[in-house]
Parts: structure tokens; C-alpha cells; sequence
């Protein structure tokens, strides 16, 4: 769709009398970024968090980045990796957090994806030679050799906060456990296995892409033969252990539409069963990140806790939006990017998280984080834009050139 006809879609779509709210969100999360969000390291470098206490996370910063990008901001992209791998111990481990490593939870599989969404930006992919690919190198075999106790090629996470889904405890195990072969796991490392392949091919590692690549292939091969299961059409977990599937239903089991590694009957399955099915997942603002049809699904959370017994998350409502295109299903698409707008734009500021039946935020307040996404991801449709695309041949700063808006100067 030509970039006019988009806005205008998107535009009737917000609805004119948000518009000019919307414009205003974006740029008071632009600022809160600018003054709040990037913090200075070890008196060497600025880096981005979207947390106000200050911590740098992993998965956090590819979504966080790709907000950046609407923006033409690819800075952090660089100086974020780098700061995390500069870290890195001769095993190849990363810790998932800079400020006050954790170290038994290795980095989530995106340093790679960060690296590729930030050349694709800038097209200067020279600063990855040497160093930096090695240690890419490293991280990467690092879960395949230290997260894979069975040796079966699938990688296991060292319990449900590693994950990210911190209290998903029931799915993805108790606090250093290494016990469960995730589905969302195993599935950033397919993608990650892509990016590397990328990073090769631009640096002048043309046998390594091509292994890379194969590996990527077996792995999405061992991801649909042993997590499918055909009986519940449904992408679980496994038990490392007892060989057993973990059956339980979580926004993790949708991970695969996101890649299109999916066979098109069981993303149908998957879609029309489950995604959609409002006694699971599909409630009043999906996409609740536990099934509604789980015994222990709630939506309030408790205590202190980030809680993803149900709430619903941006980041895994963009993941699925996309996926969804992928598999033909954009009208569907389409409905989940704009109650994802909803969600965002109904309260003062962005929220960490959201409760899916009421439209509550929750967590930081504000928050200018990964939540910014929901802002832009109904233009990224219309546009038939997708930043995540590892082939894109350029990743576009669609809120600077479609909407006019500029990040604060820096």
C-alpha cells in the first residue's frame, strides 16, 4: 500500500478525535526516553533502558529498539550490545542484565537480532569484524552447548524468570531449574541463528552463514516434530527430564506463527482453536499471556510481581500481529494492532503491562519501554511493514518520515 493511502487507513483507524492524542503520546514518550531513558555507563557510553530504576535487559532491548528505529534512532542498537558483550565470560555466557548481573541466566537469544536491526539502519556492518562477531560466536554456542543437558538440540530455560514470563513457573520451571525446553526459546534461537548467518555474510564469513543456516533448519524441523502436539493443536514446552510435554497453555505457544516455521494446518489450528477462542486467549484486549482455560490464570498481580498469569504483554501482542500477516490472517492482524492501540492510549502513559479483561495498566508508571510499540504496530500493518523481518533490505523511520515527529536531539 503506497505510504499516503496507509496513513490514511491508519489515521481513520485511530479514530480523528485520538489523533491528536496519539501525536502527543508519541512525542511525550520520545521525551521521557530522552530525559528518563538513556543513562550513562561506567562514564564511557550512554545506553538505553526503558526501566527507571535503571537496569539494561535483554529481550527488553531489541523491542525497545525497534521503537528507537521509528525514529531513525540506531545508537543503542551498537552501544547497548556492546556494553553486554564486553561483559562476557571466556565460556561464552552473557548475563541477561548489566547493571546487577544475574549470572546464571545467559542473555536471551537477541544480540544478533540487535546487531542486524542496527546495521540495517546504518549499513555499516564494519564494527562487527573481529571482536565482536567472535563473541557472538560464542554467546550462540553457549546455549547450545551449556542449555542443552540431552543434547537433543533443543535449549532449555534455567527456570521461568530466565524466560522473561517471570512467574510462568508452572511452564517453564522453578529458579534455576534447567528443566524445560521452551517454545519461545528455542524459537529466538531460530531467529537468531538467521541473524548470525546475516552478520556472516557481511563480514566475510560465507561457510559459517551456510552452517548457520542449516542449523536454523534443523532446529525448526526438532521444533515442530517434538513441541507440536497434534491431539490439542497447540505448540507446548518439554520437560527435559521425563521427555514429557509441558501441557499448559501460554502466549510462548504462538512464538512460532511470529517465525512462519509453522505447517499452515497447524498455524490454523493454533490460530482458530486457541488464539482467537475467548475462553483462552482471545479476551477483551488480547492477547492474555496464560489461557484463560488454565486453573491458575488471573489477571491482577500480586504484590510486587510482573505477573504473566493472563495480563496482556506488547511485545507478545507484536509478535503474534506479525505473525499472523505472515500467515495470511492481516484482517485478523489488523484487530489485534488496534485494541493494542486501545490499550496504550487508554491512560495518561504507556504501562509496562496491561489487565486483559479491563484494560488497566500496570507495573512502571510511566513506563517507555517496549510498550511504545503498541503505539506504531497498526501503521506498521497498514504499511505492510514489518521492522522484525531479518530480510528487510532497510528498516524505516516511518514516524519521522509518515508523521513528521523527530526524537528530542541528543
Amino acid at each position: 500500500m503506497a505510504p499516503s493511502e496507509a496513513i490514511d487507513r491508519f489515521r481513520q483507524g485511530v479514530g480523528e478525535h485520538r489523533w491528536p492524542h496519539l501525536i502527543e503520546r508519541l512525542d511525550r514518550m520520545n521525551r521521557h526516553i530522552r530525559e528518563r531513558g538513556i543513562k550513562p555507563w561506567q562514564n564511557q557510553v550512554d545506553l538505553l533502558t526503558g526501566y527507571s530504576y535503571g537496569e539494561f535487559y535483554d529481550w527488553d532491548l531489541y523491542f525497545e529498539n525497534i521503537y528507537m528505529s521509528y525514529f531513525g534512532v540506531s545508537r543503542y542498537c551498537r552501544n547497548n550490545l556492546e556494553a553486554f558483550l564486553d561483559q562476557q565470560h571466556p565460556s561464552g555466557f552473557v548475563a541477561r542484565t548489566l547493571a546487577v548481573p544475574r549470572m546464571r541466566h545467559q542473555f536471551k537469544p537477541f544480540l544478533a537480532q540487535v546487531a542486524v536491526l542496527g546495521c540495517r539502519q546504518g549499513n555499516d556492518w564494519r564494527w562487527l569484524r573481529g571482536k565482536y562477531y567472535d563473541r557472538l560466536v560464542k554467546y550462540l554456542d553457549y546455549w547450545f552447548w551449556y542449555c542443552d543437558l540431552d543434547k537433543n538440540g533443543l535449549a532449555v530455560w534455567d527456570g521461568a524468570d530466565h524466560s522473561g514470563m517471570d512467574n510462568q513457573i508452572r511452564r517453564a520451571g522453578e529458579l534455576y531449574s534447567m528443566t524445560v525446553e521452551g517454545v519461545d526459546l528455542n524459537c529466538y534461537l531460530w531467529r537468531e541463528l538467521h541473524a548470525l548467518a546475516i552478520i556472516a555474510e557481511q563480514v566475510g564469513k560465507a561457510e559459517d552463514a551456510k552452517a548457520y543456516r542449516l542449523h536454523a533448519g534443523r532446529l525448526a524441523a526438532l521444533i515442530n516434530e517434538v513441541m507440536w502436539d497434534d491431539r490439542d493443536g497447540f505448540y507446548y514446552d518439554r520437560n527435559e527430564r521425563t521427555g514429557q510435554p509441558v501441557r499448559v497453555k501460554s502466549v510462548a505457544g504462538f512464538t512460532p506463527l511470529w517465525l512462519g516455521i509453522a505447517d499452515p494446518g497447524h498455524a490454523s489450528r493454533l490460530i482458530d482453536e486457541h488464539l482467537t477462542n475467548p475462553r483462552e486467549f482471545w479476551i477483551n484486549y488480547p492477547v492474555a499471556s496464560w489461557s484463560k482455560s488454565e486453573p491458575d490464570y488471573y489477571q491482577q498481580r500480586r504484590g510486587i510481581e510482573c505477573t504473566w498469569m493472563g495480563a496482556t504483554w506488547i511485545p507478545t501482542n507484536y509478535m503474534i500481529a506479525h505473525g499472523l500477516v505472515r500467515y495470511g490472517r492481516g484482517e485478523l492482524a489488523g484487530k489485534l494492532a488496534y485494541r493494542t492501540l486501545d490499550l496504550v492510549l487508554s491512560e495518561a502513559d504507556a504501562r509496562e503491562y496491561y489487565d486483559g479483561e479491563t484494560g488497566a495498566g500496570q507495573g512502571l508508571n510511566p513506563f517507555w519501554g517496549w510498550s511504545g510499540l503498541g503505539y506504531l504496530l497498526a501503521l506498521e500493518l497498514e504499511l505492510g511493514y514489518d521492522a522484525t523481518d531479518l530480510d528487510l533490505a532497510q528498516v524505516k523511520p516511518i514516524g519521522c518520515d509518515l508523521l513528521g515527529l523527530q526524537f528530542p536531539r541528543e
